[in-house]
């Protein structure tokens, strides 16, 4: 079981946005042993909450919860008509310079582990890419998910030969953490029609 407490960031009657860390699931997997995650935690406390979205159990940062079932139905409507904007920052293997755009056809390739790759008969996913600092043997990347497709931007890193740092699908010889955080979430409100803008701490 991971320990990491899940903080909320953002509350109001309709939505919460809080910060998954990394190795929790974001709902249950199939088994005992894969009960613990961010939706059964947050559910002790409120159980009407739902799951909008999902990152990866190895991602870190935010996610964003509907707290009734018109909630998640409008929430569900915006992310289908592309108007969340989701930032991700990741540290990869390599020096890459720059901006681009990455588009292909993703599938399932492999199912256990599950991994995903370039296939004519995939789902269109494109990211966009910028870099944010270069070090000395990795650099960093804002990431932005044009679409939202399972393993999006670890795929899509690795096709472009820079794996992220701690992949134990796609990278070689990883160690420690997957280097892969959801920094900041933007949407129109699906109440109020304001503007939602929820950061990460240090972003």
């Amino acid at each position: 079981m991971i320990n990491d407490p899940v903080t909320v960031l953002y509350r109001d009657p309709w939505l919460l946005v809080v910060l998954k860390p990394s190795g929790l699931l974001s709902q249950p997997g199939r088994g005992p042993k894969l009960q613990d995650s961010l939706i059964t935690r947050m559910r002790s406390l409120e159980p009407g909450l739902r799951l909008v979205h999902r990152l990866d159990r190895d991602t870190s940062g935010l996610i964003l919860l509907a707290r009734s079932q018109d909630s998640l139905r409008r929430c569900s409507e915006l992310f289908a008509r592309r108007r969340v904007n989701k930032l991700y920052e990741a540290e990869v293997v390599g020096r890459l310079e720059g901006s681009g755009r990455i588009e292909n056809r993703l599938a399932r390739l492999q199912r256990d582990p599950p991994r995903y790759g370039s296939h004519p008969e995939g789902r269109l996913a494109v990211t966009l890419w910028r870099t944010h600092a270069l070090l000395q043997l990795s650099t960093k990347l804002w990431m932005r998910p044009i679409t939202g497709r399972s393993h999006q931007l670890r795929a899509h890193l690795a096709q472009l030969g820079h794996p992220i740092l701690g992949d134990p699908i796609y990278g070689l010889n990883s160690i420690g953490p997957l280097r892969l955080h959801a920094r900041a979430l933007a949407l129109p409100h699906p109440f109020t029609g304001r503007r939602l803008r929820v950061c990460s701490p240090g972003g």
